[in-house]
């Protein structure tokens, strides 16, 4: 039994250098990389044809951050090129949801946002904008079969169910649409078009391009114009894209808008028209011309960026719940510990347990993608630490895990029979003999289905880490959906994948407790004594 804890507390050891190690050696070299001639951009990579992701780097598309098989592209990253190459530094893309990108700008993850984002008052607040360097016009998109596809004037929207992009002055443009309902604002655009298609919206708001890259894919699709509408409102900020840059980097802000001011309108124009052509295709021919069915032109094209997700979400998983196995075993533990009578220590512990039950109720009682917005980005702007986005995503999943578990293995403790205290108390046994020779054992097994249950949440609770932007399968699957525009096979595709590994892991579970659960029948007096009359004895011999 000693060897046993021995062997785990080595283990543990071993996990605590190897996170810890992750996370200092990726934040070095972070450190190092700031100012190693890198130009990181924000972008969403996921915004035809202002960007997009790619699985080549065909087109001169440039890499994106952490990834060995994405690359990103679109009229961005043609922008993005030329400053890079003005600069003299290498250009890399920082794939981030577009409710981060403000977030990871500010603390100091990328140098530059450039994601077709308009400079707003409220955005002003908080960084820096170049000039402009692309000036669109608002549409809405529909249907063609609509009822709203031939609006002339404004109040012709009367009843029409439209949306906008989260986070974005579009949504306030509904506004200007007398009499239109304003459905929840989305996320992205990939999913305002597949809302579009099932037909739970009738319209969303965007900037002309985005239809002109919808159109490409579906035909079926209408751009009704509102800019040049009879009382239609819009500054002129609102009407631009611009470049954001961090306020403490006014000669980073300085040096783009030189840049800025050296290309032409026509020039500008070529490169959308460019990036337009070049968007990713959806069509499913192979090489031969002949129709593929969906899902074998797509493992074709994104096969390796599944298996990276689902590797990613194992990795997540497996680590995160072996950490917070552990950080939950010593939390359950220490806040089972009797008290002391002398009042110095009855106080140091009660303090202890005071803070592990605040712990454990933060981290029990708050979302994990707060947790994770909170952790990856908060650090970096408050203490300066660039953390890499995996080891912040291992982090995030242990203590949260650890919370959980400490809990379930407080409860294995407590419900432990007292008769098993009272019988190793007289044996003369302390309390740490007590605990790690008879509690814990018996603790952790009646725990392990309850541990294999966290170790299944885990795998579907990773999705919540693309708000870090950390390429997990969910957040993979957002990509190619973005990508092909096949939203419903895709996520059907992704679920029935969660669902394959869920199962295969609980088999496995299962097979180990079966395993720990031993020989049903312990009756070791049964070779040795013969229960019954003489003439069984006789009998049997």
């Amino acid at each position: 039994m000693k060897s046993r804890f021995n062997w785990i507390a080595s283990f543990l050891a071993v996990l605590i250098t190897l996170i810890g190690g992750i996370g200092y050696s990726n934040t070095q070299v972070q450190a190092a990389k700031k100012d190693s001639g890198v130009l990181k951009i924000g972008m969403e990579a996921n915004y035809p044809p202002y960007n997009w992701t790619q699985t080549n780097d065909a087109n001169g598309a440039i890499p994106i951050e952490g990834s060995k098989s994405t690359w990103a592209n679109g009229y961005d990253v043609k922008i993005a090129k030329i400053l890079g190459k003005k600069l003299h530094r290498k250009v890399v893309a920082v794939k981030t949801e577009w409710d981060g990108l403000l977030p990871a700008l500010t603390s100091g993850k990328i140098d530059m946002i450039i994601a077709g984002m308009s400079p707003t008052a409220e955005r002003k607040k908080a960084i820096n904008f170049t000039k402009p360097y692309r000036r669109g016009t608002f549409v809405v998109i529909t249907k063609n079969t609509s009822r709203f596809a031939n609006a002339k004037k404004l109040t012709d929207f009367k009843g029409a169910k439209l949306t906008a992009q989260q986070g974005t002055f579009h949504y306030d443009l509904i506004k200007e649409l007398k009499g239109a309902h304003r459905e929840p604002a989305m996320r992205d655009f990939s999913a305002m078009r597949q809302s579009l298609i099932s037909g739970t919206i009738d319209g969303y708001v965007a900037e002309d391009t985005e239809s002109t890259s919808f159109k490409l894919v579906d035909p079926d699709i209408k751009a009704v114009p509102i800019s040049k509408m009879p009382g239609f409102h819009v500054s002129e900020e609102e009407s631009v894209s611009s470049i954001g840059i961090a306020k403490s980097n006014k000669k980073l802000l300085k040096e783009a808008n030189a840049i800025l001011a050296t290309i032409p309108t026509s020039e500008r124009t070529r490169l959308m028209t460019e990036a337009v052509k070049e968007q990713p295709k959806t069509d499913s021919k192979s090489k031969n011309g002949k129709k593929e069915s969906w899902l074998v032109s797509t493992w074709k094209q994104y096969g390796g960026m599944i298996m990276s997700g689902i590797g990613m979400t194992l990795l997540l998983a497996l680590v995160g719940t072996i950490a917070g196995f552990f950080i939950g075993l010593l939390v359950g533990i220490i806040r089972t510990i009797p008290t002391p009578t002398t009042r110095g220590k009855r106080w140091a512990l009660n303090f202890i347990k005071w803070l592990l039950s605040v712990y454990v109720e933060v981290f029990r009682g708050t979302p994990m993608m707060v947790q994770a917005a909170v952790i990856y980005y908060g650090i970096a702007q408050f203490w300066h630490l660039n953390i890499n986005r995996t080891a912040a995503a291992l982090i995030i999943v242990s203590i949260n895990t650890g919370a959980y578990l400490a809990e379930i293995i407080r409860g294995g403790i407590i419900s432990t029979p007292e008769g098993q205290f009272e019988a190793a108390s007289a044996l003369g046994m302390t309390h740490n003999q007590r605990m790690w020779h008879i509690i814990l054992p018996q603790a952790i097994r009646n725990c392990l289905p309850s541990i294999t249950n966290e170790f299944i949440v885990n795998i579907k609770d990773t999705s919540v880490l693309s708000i870090i932007s950390v390429s997990e399968l969910f957040f993979v699957g957002t990509t190619i959906a973005s990508q092909t525009f096949k939203f419903f096979p895709t996520y059907l595709m992704i679920s029935a994948i969660y669902l394959i590994l869920t199962f295969t892991i609980t088999r496995i579970f299962n097979l180990i407790e079966r395993k720990l659960e031993g020989k049903k029948n312990y009756n070791l007096m049964a070779n040795q004594v013969q229960v019954g009359t003489p003439k069984d004895a006789e009998a049997n011999n």
